[in-house]
């Protein structure tokens, strides 16, 4: 069976075609600006056309979304497309994994679900590298034991360069040395040096806290930045949550 996954995001949209349980293709368009149904029916049908991807070929859509204004919008272009609803799943879906609370986002519910059924039988971690950096943990049993929310490093970076007059715009990469010589460097130590700070003390918390040591799973945009520099980190997915959204719409 062919399912196209669909996680709207804050900041980007990813798309993934799932043969069965594997996800042959992915892409990813910017969320902002919002466009119109008939913009991202287009837009779809032309990346579509890139990947040799055949709308009547494909038998479900599994959406899952944090952004509330976008979900109809992208519904009403995927009727249009495929002439199906989208499978719309959040964290009331039933899966094995307990959400707990009902404030819970789609996209770290996902998280969850896809490391519980991918890495069972272990107390995983997910850090999810997007708009906001979160740590998620889940225990063998895919009971939630609690998540951590901070700020992005993208949403930081940018929060840096606009609130200030001399501060340039950076790639976010690892500087030769921590200790930077000229604005650029300096800035690449604080956001990559100082980020991996953090993650690392979220990892060690948390570990603390469970009493164990937690399968480290890093996921979104830039998790590939950080995935090098430590090795609390076991395994980089950047379609980690795609996966969860597939795992809780495959048997509805």
């Amino acid at each position: 069976m062919n399912s196209i996954v669909i996680n709207v995001g804050n900041s980007n949209i990813r798309f993934g075609l799932f043969n069965d349980d594997n996800c042959d293709v992915s892409w990813v368009i910017n969320t902002k600006p919002y466009r119109t149904a008939d913009e991202l029916y287009v837009q779809i049908l032309m990346l579509y056309q890139t990947y040799k991807i055949e709308p009547k070929e494909i038998n479900k859509v599994i959406m899952g979304s944090v952004v509330p204004q976008l979900t109809k919008i992208m519904s009403s272009a995927i009727r249009k497309i495929h002439d199906i609803s989208p499978l719309i799943v959040d964290r009331s879906t039933p899966s094995g994994v307990e959400a707990k609370s009902k404030q819970m986002g789609t996209d770290i519910y996902a998280n969850l679900v896809a490391a519980h059924n991918m890495y069972p039988d272990r107390k995983k971690i997910v850090l999810d590298f997007g708009t906001a950096l979160t740590a998620s943990c889940i225990a063998e049993n895919g009971e939630t034991l609690g998540v951590i929310i901070a700020p992005g490093i993208i949403t930081a970076l940018n929060s840096l360069i606009s609130q200030t007059a001399q501060l340039p715009e950076i790639e976010l990469v690892k500087p030769k040395t921590v200790l930077g010589l000229d604005t650029v460097t300096c800035m690449q130590s604080g956001m990559v040096y100082g980020f991996l700070g953090m993650v690392e003390g979220f990892i060690d918390r948390i570990n603390d806290e469970v009493n164990d040591n937690c399968f480290v799973i890093a996921t979104g945009g830039v998790s590939h930045v950080y995935k090098p520099l430590t090795d609390k980190i076991h395994v980089m997915d950047r379609l980690h949550t795609l996966k969860g959204l597939y795992f809780l719409g495959k048997d509805l």
